[in-house]
């Protein structure tokens, strides 16, 4: 992930994500982080909420057409390593995510 990420979390993200289906409808909280797509020359704007995975520090990551209910990006969770490999996930395994 780019060094716009690292700027506004503090952590070097690892160039991938976790997805993520949440068991319930999330809101997000009035105190994100906000990457605006002029900051990066993007098309979309990222809230980012820091949470925690495997008792690591972690970000979801959901863009404002998501947050809308129109857009078509999953939920994703980013971290510093590669989540899968260091925990051996597969596609449909159950994480606990600890928003904080």
């Amino acid at each position: 992930m780019s060094s716009f990420y690292e700027q506004k979390t503090g952590m070097r993200l690892y160039p991938g994500t976790l997805n993520v289906e949440l068991p319930s409808p999330y809101s997000l909280p009035r105190d994100v982080i906000r990457l605006e797509a002029n900051e990066y020359g993007g098309r979309v704007s990222v809230s980012i909420v820091p949470c925690r995975i495997f008792n690591r520090t972690a970000f979801l990551l959901r863009t404002d057409q998501n947050e809308q209910g129109k857009g078509h990006h999953p939920r994703n969770i980013a971290t510093d390593i590669r989540l899968r490999d260091a925990y051996q996930l597969k596609d449909g395994d159950m994480v606990e995510i600890e928003f904080l």
